[in-house]
């Protein structure tokens, strides 16, 4: 008898530079890939010079691939709300531009309903003390960052950003979510 396909869902979301949220989402268990790429801009297929000059529109991204009897896109959010700030707009860190905003890049009105109730229950409980920015728009336009960008952290571990900056974010969700994290 075989077993049962696992049923998987897809998120993109954008919290500032992708090599550090890619590098926490590839140590999440129940996440079954993880990609690095670009959406939401204006020019197709763009490169990553023209992203980082703000010209594109569009947003640095990863795309998430989880199991869904693992995990649920409800905590891959709940993950994504605490490795980086969705209050600052255009903005992770020392990281400024369009093309680092915070967003979840739906593919279904069940995704849709699920971001906005977790933004929702956040702003409810006051978690953050600005408020959140972080748009919830379906996905437009996407496509994949050069091979270079991906697992950035995990080939590049002693570079400067990787050592300073994708490093500490990936320790917390270590602490933080101590549970879900991949053996």
């Amino acid at each position: 008898m075989s077993s049962p396909v696992p049923a998987t869902e897809t998120i993109v979301l954008g919290g500032g530079c992708f090599w550090c949220t890619e590098a926490v989402f590839d140590r999440v268990q129940g996440v079954t890939d993880v990609e690095s790429g670009y959406c939401n801009g204006q020019v197709p297929n763009p490169t990553y010079e023209q992203v980082c000059s703000g010209r594109t529109g569009a947003v640095e991204v990863v795309r998430v691939q989880f199991d869904t009897a693992q995990i649920t896109l409800r905590e891959i959010l709940e993950i994504f709300f605490v490795v980086h700030d969705p209050t600052t707009l255009n903005r992770q860190g020392n990281d400024t531009g369009t093309q680092y905003r915070s967003g979840i890049y739906t593919t279904s009105e069940a995704q849709r309903e699920v971001a906005q109730s977790v933004i929702r229950e956040m702003v409810e409980s006051k978690t953050y003390h600005s408020p959140i920015v972080t748009e919830v728009v379906p996905l437009a336009g996407y496509s994949t960052a050069e091979a270079y960008h991906q697992d950035y952290f995990l080939n590049n571990p002693n570079q400067g950003y990787c050592a300073f900056v994708v490093g500490p974010k990936v320790e917390k969700f270590r602490k933080t979510f101590a549970a879900r994290v991949k053996d």
